[in-house]
């Protein structure tokens, strides 16, 4: 089965060597996504701006960009984790993604999800990473 990696036109290449997404057979990792605006190529990433609100809602937008470019939407997710910078940010966040995934039509049961505190780079306060599975392999 071929690995296949995934950037959607709403991304910019990674700055290292890595893939937004890669997809084999019906499984679907999503890198660690953060709130950036969507870019063209060759211009440096912005982020949504400098509240939680604005990057947790752009960084949801980029893990579910990433899911669709691999044929997959957010019933497929499995499982979530949500990397904060700050403790005192949970709650809000936590506000923040019940109310975006009350909007997103979900027919099964939600994805588990894990909150870590990590250091990111200065202004990125969230990354939120995605496993989905499938119901099938992609066929070329």
């Amino acid at each position: 089965m071929e690995k296949t990696a995934l950037t959607p036109k709403t991304h910019t290449t990674p700055p290292a060597r890595f893939s937004h997404g890669v997809r084999k057979g019906n499984i679907l990792q999503v890198a660690g996504q953060v709130g950036f605006l969507p870019a063209e190529e060759g211009e440096p990433p912005t982020p949504a701006g400098p509240t939680l609100r604005e990057q947790t809602l752009q960084t949801l937008d980029n893990v579910r960009s990433v899911l669709e470019e691999g044929g997959a939407r957010w019933d497929d997710v499995m499982m979530l984790r949500v990397h904060l910078t700050d403790v005192d940010h949970f709650a809000e966040m936590n506000d923040l993604y019940n109310a975006y995934f009350e909007g997103q039509s979900l027919t099964g049961p939600p994805a588990a999800r894990t909150t870590v505190y990590v250091g990111l780079p200065p202004g990125l306060l969230i990354e939120i990473d995605a496993l989905a599975v499938l119901d099938s392999p992609r066929v070329a």
